[in-house]
């Protein structure tokens, strides 16, 4: 799977020229609980080892306090959906998921169908905390199962076993319609048969989504510092297109990059953002994109738990915020936008960006002519090539 260039490397200017964003685009919120169990060799996200139980009260307090004071940029906006991340939300109690949810519908106005996703480590899966989590208001789980084989979850740094995958999964079944696991594939010393596995496995359940992606080194992390031996890059081929074959047969319909839905059960949250859709982070390391009358506001919530903690009694969550300067927003855009399988509508990139699609029309046929992308009035979308190039198409659009 091709990795997505991070939008710190598309550099940072200052806005140039004056926006005027006649609508804003629809609101996510985004909660980030930064405490895992163990710190997963492969892991860059802001997760930390939780070494005593963690302080769940007062930082469910925090995450009000934070919320709270980021009201004047979204009031008046409907929110249509929450994602819970981490780190391990499951960590927190049934009881002070209720207490945020009832927090956050007393302060913003949610959709009436709005979704609402926790996602949860096998690990720390419970059957009475996930009825707590249903009846708090969580509609759709996301577990993070990675593999079922015991051999490489223990490469993976995972706490959970093959049968607490299953288990939890069954759990997961019983209280939510709507819930997506996690596979990975190109893992150590992995077989193609033994990707395959996994993925039966997985589809033994009848999952609703399927998030496939193929595991790559980030930098800062352990498996970064003490590289493991990888499958070769043709082998990694052959598993992502006999992973994706798969899933086709079995009515799953690939919509994203490393997403896979049976129809109806797409992720509603994840295609926001893909849409250049805003949203509020709150939370230790949370990022946020707003989208205001006169620009896009990017912030970044402090990322250390005590940090964070401190900086949200004092008034202070946010530890960086800029705009994104206008020639930067066509990049950040596609960047999203072509992730998508089906593409966008080509009215869309004006609503979002204030320019008009003319403005990357040059780098538009360019891309058409060397078969990255396919355009007609309707919807502009990668093609198959452009989806396995994808990095290669995204550079075309970077600003000079």
């Amino acid at each position: 799977m091709a990795r997505i260039i991070p939008i710190a490397e598309a550099g940072r200017r200052a806005p140039a020229g004056a926006l005027e964003f006649r609508s804003q685009p629809p609101l996510s919120l985004y909660v980030h609980v930064p405490w895992c169990v163990q710190k997963c060799p492969y892991c860059d996200f802001n997760s930390h080892e939780a070494r005593a139980a963690i302080p769940e009260e007062e930082y469910v307090a925090a995450l009000v306090a934070d919320l709270e004071s980021a009201l004047p940029l979204v009031w008046g906006r409907r929110v249509v959906s929450i994602f819970i991340g981490g780190g391990t939300p499951s960590l927190l109690s049934g009881e002070a998921v209720d207490a945020l949810l009832t927090a956050v519908r007393t302060r913003l106005q949610l959709v009436p169908d709005a979704e609402i996703t926790l996602e949860a480590n096998p690990g720390t899966a419970e059957a009475a905390r996930f009825a707590a989590y249903r009846a708090a208001g969580v509609n759709r789980l996301s577990l993070g199962v990675q593999s079922f084989d015991d051999r490489h979850l223990r490469v993976l740094g995972r706490i959970h076993d093959g049968f607490e995958a299953r288990r939890a999964i069954e759990l997961a079944a019983r209280h939510f319609e709507r819930f997506n696991l996690d596979l990975m594939y190109g893992l150590p010393a992995q077989t193609l048969a033994e990707a395959l596995a996994d993925l039966d496995a997985a589809l033994a359940f009848a999952p609703p989504h399927l998030s496939c992606y193929q595991l790559t080194l980030e930098p800062n992390t352990r498996f970064a510092a003490e590289p493991p031996v990888l499958p070769e890059m043709d082998a990694c081929a052959d598993m992502q297109e006999a992973i994706e074959a798969r899933l086709a047969a079995a009515g799953y319909r690939h919509y994203e990059t490393s997403a896979f839905a049976r129809p109806g059960c797409e992720c509603q949250h994840n295609l926001n953002y893909w849409l250049f859709g805003d949203y509020l982070g709150i939370g230790a390391g949370a990022h946020g994109k707003l989208t205001l009358h006169d620009r896009v506001l990017r912030q970044m919530r402090w990322k250390q738990p005590a940090q964070y903690l401190k900086q949200v009694a004092a008034g202070q969550p946010v530890h960086e915020e800029s705009a994104v300067a206008a020639d930067d927003l066509p990049f950040e855009f596609m960047m999203n936008a072509l992730r998508l399988v089906d593409g966008f509508d080509p009215a869309l990139f004006e609503a979002r960006t204030t320019l008009p699609l003319f403005a990357i029309d040059g780098e538009l046929r360019r891309a058409e002519a060397d078969g990255l992308i396919e355009r007609s009035p309707q919807r502009i979308a990668p093609t198959a090539r452009g989806q396995r190039f994808l990095n290669e198409l995204l550079r075309r659009f970077l600003p000079a």
